[in-house]
C-alpha cells in the first residue's frame, strides 16, 4: 500500500512538471507551494526566486487589480477564464488567461491554485502572423537624443539610405532596432514600396518557412497558394527581427534567396524573381551567436554589408531628461493630462539607474507614472511604479538619492532586515503624506488597497503610521 502511494505521489509530481500549461499553488496565507517550470517560464522568473515566499513580495499587479489566487483565497468562489496582466519582480510585463480554484479539506479553505495559459506570446504571434504592411511612420527625426554616441549611428543609418545594400542592427532590447529600420527604409527611395518586418523568435519552424517563403498548394495538408514574406516586400524592404533565431536550415535558405534574389514557395518546383532589400537586427553579439551556433557565418557576412550598433541606454545617459520629457508630452496627449514637470531626484534616480530594457523601459515608467497621477502637475518619485521603485530601493546608492531620509550604511546587516526597515520608513512616510488615507496611498503607491493593508499589517504598522501590533 505505501508503494502504492509513493508511486501516486511521485507521479503526480512528474504530471505537475511536464503539462504544458502553468500551475501555481498557494496556502492560505498566499505563500507559494507548488510552481511548476511551465509556470516559471511564462513568467519569466525562476522557481527558487518563488517558492516558499508570499506571492505579493515577488509580482505586482496594475491598476489596482488584486490577483486571482488572493480573490480566490479571500472569497472561496472559483474564477474561470479571467484575463490578467501582472508584472513579476523584474518588471516584465505578463498576461494570462487564468483558470483559479480554492483547495478545501473538509470543507475549510487552505489554499487556491491557478492554471495558466500564456495569451501575451499567443496574441503576438496572431499580429505577427497577419502578413500586413507595417505601419511605418517612424523617420529620423523621430530618433530623441543628441549624445555623441546616439548622433553617430544616425550618421551612419542616413548613409545607408543611399543604397540596397543589406544593413544588420544590433542592439539590446528596448534601444530602438525597429525605429532605426522604418527610419532608413523612409529615408530611402524605396519608401513608397512595401515595409514588412517579422519577428523570427515568434513563431515555431514549422510556420515560419511558409510564412517567410509562402506556400503551393498541395505541398502540405491543408496547404493553399499564398505568397510569403519576401514576395509581399517586392520592390520594398524586409525587416527580419532577432534573425539569430531562424535554425541553420532555414539561415541557408534565406543565404539563398539574398544570393540568388530569388524564392522558391514550399512545394514549388519554380522559383520566383524578387528585389527586396533585407534589413536584420540581433539583439547579442554576431561573434558569440556564431561561435555558439546560432548564426551561420556565410549569412553574417552576406547580412552585415552595413552593420549599425545601437548604444545601450546606460551608455547615453544624457538623452535621458529629453526622452523622458518626449514621453510625459505623447502621455499627456493620451491620458488628457498637464503634466510639465518631473522632479529633480526622479531624474537623478534615472540618471543612476542601469536601464536594462533601455529607451522602452524608460517609457513605460513614465506611462505608468502618469497613470497615477489625477490633477498633479510634477512626476514626484511617489507617482513610479511599484516594481520599479523596488528595483531601485534595492540598491542603496539609488535609494538614497531617492529618498534623502535614507541614512547612509554604517553597519551591515542581512539584506531582509535593511529592506523590511528601509520599507517600513517608506510606507509611514508614505501614510503620513495622504493624511493615512489608506486608498489614495495606495493609488499613489500603485498598490491596491488590500496589498497595502498585507503589507501595514506584515511590517506592524498602523494607519496612523505608528508600529505596533494592528
Amino acid at each position: 500500500m505505501k508503494q502504492v502511494e509513493l508511486l501516486k505521489r511521485q507521479a503526480t509530481e512528474q504530471l505537475v512538471h511536464e503539462v504544458d500549461v502553468g500551475i501555481h499553488v498557494v496556502d492560505i496565507e498566499g505563500t507559494t507551494i507548488i510552481y511548476n517550470q511551465k509556470m516559471a517560464q511564462i513568467e519569466g522568473m525562476n522557481q527558487h526566486d518563488v517558492l516558499d515566499k508570499k506571492l505579493v513580495d515577488v509580482f505586482s499587479f496594475d491598476k489596482n487589480e488584486d490577483s486571482t489566487l488572493l480573490q480566490v483565497l479571500k472569497h472561496g468562489e472559483p474564477i474561470k477564464n479571467a484575463k490578467q496582466t501582472y508584472y513579476n519582480h523584474h518588471g516584465q510585463e505578463i498576461t494570462t488567461i487564468n483558470n483559479t480554484i480554492p483547495i478545501m479539506d473538509d470543507r475549510k479553505r487552505i489554499g487556491a491554485m491557478e492554471i495558466a495559459r500564456d495569451v501575451t506570446k499567443l496574441e503576438k504571434l496572431l499580429r505577427e502572423n497577419m502578413n500586413r504592411r507595417s505601419d511605418t511612420h517612424y523617420t529620423f527625426d523621430s530618433i530623441i537624443g543628441s549624445s555623441a554616441a546616439l548622433t553617430e549611428v544616425i550618421e551612419a543609418s542616413k548613409r545607408a539610405t543611399r543604397t540596397s545594400s543589406s544593413v544588420l542592427i544590433i542592439g539590446d532590447t528596448g534601444t530602438g532596432k525597429e525605429l532605426f529600420a522604418q527610419s532608413i527604409h523612409n529615408g530611402s527611395n524605396r519608401s513608397s514600396a512595401p515595409f514588412i518586418s517579422q519577428n523570427c523568435a515568434a513563431l515555431p519552424d514549422s510556420l515560419i518557412e511558409g510564412i517567410l517563403f509562402g506556400t503551393k498548394k498541395g505541398a502540405f495538408t491543408g496547404a493553399i497558394d499564398r505568397p510569403g514574406l519576401f514576395e509581399q516586400a517586392n520592390g520594398g524592404t524586409l525587416l527580419l527581427d532577432e534573425i539569430n533565431s531562424l535554425n541553420p536550415a532555414l539561415q541557408a535558405k534565406l543565404l539563398r534567396v539574398i544570393q540568388e534574389k530569388t524564392v522558391r514557395r514550399v512545394g514549388d518546383t519554380k522559383d520566383k524573381k524578387v528585389d527586396i532589400r533585407i534589413l536584420a537586427t540581433m539583439n547579442e553579439d554576431p561573434i558569440d551567436a556564431i561561435s555558439e551556433g546560432r548564426l551561420r557565418k556565410d549569412l553574417y557576412y552576406r547580412l552585415s554589408v552595413v552593420t549599425l550598433f545601437i548604444p545601450p541606454l546606460r551608455n547615453r545617459k544624457e538623452d535621458i531628461r529629453e526622452l523622458a520629457y518626449t514621453f510625459v508630452e505623447k502621455y499627456n496627449h493620451l491620458f488628457g493630462l498637464n503634466v510639465t514637470k518631473i522632479e529633480d531626484r526622479v531624474l537623478q534616480v534615472f540618471m543612476q539607474y542601469d536601464w536594462p530594457g533601455n529607451v522602452r523601459e524608460l517609457e513605460h515608467i513614465i506611462e505608468g507614472a502618469l497613470n497615477v497621477i489625477t490633477f498633479e502637475d510634477t512626476i514626484s518619485y511617489n507617482h513610479l511604479p511599484l516594481h520599479f521603485r523596488k528595483k531601485t530601493h534595492s540598491k542603496p546608492e539609488l535609494a538614497k538619492t531617492a529618498n534623502p531620509n535614507i541614512t547612509e550604511i554604517t553597519d551591515i546587516q542581512p539584506l531582509d532586515k535593511y529592506m523590511e526597515e528601509i520599507e517600513t520608513l517608506y510606507l509611514k512616510q508614505a501614510l503620513q503624506q495622504y493624511n493615512h488615507n489608506i486608498t489614495k496611498t495606495a493609488k499613489a503607491l500603485g498598490m491596491s488597497r488590500q496589498n497595502l493593508q498585507y503589507r501595514l499589517k506584515k511590517l506592524g504598522i498602523q494607519r496612523d503610521g505608528s508600529s505596533g501590533p494592528m
